[in-house]
């Protein structure tokens, strides 16, 4: 499977984290969530963890196995 690209994320003055894919707003992340990312995304496999924040990380076949299944 393709490793997640394109995410990029800015901390706000607030605290607030604010996420962009490919330029475009993703999510923002408040509160104790947007600690948790600060503190998760110091590792190395950091697209990842942005695709999985905000939910953008099934991609691919999706459409066509629902098709197959007949829904």
């Amino acid at each position: 499977m393709a490793q997640p690209q394109g995410f990029e994320w800015v901390k706000r003055k607030n605290g607030d984290v604010v996420i962009t894919h490919l330029g475009k707003f993703a999510t923002v992340l408040r509160g104790r969530r947007a600690a948790k990312f600060l503190d998760d995304v110091a590792g190395d496999d950091d697209q990842a963890l942005m695709a999985r924040v905000t939910g953008n990380y099934k991609r691919g076949n999706e459409k066509m196995a629902r098709k197959r299944r007949g829904r």
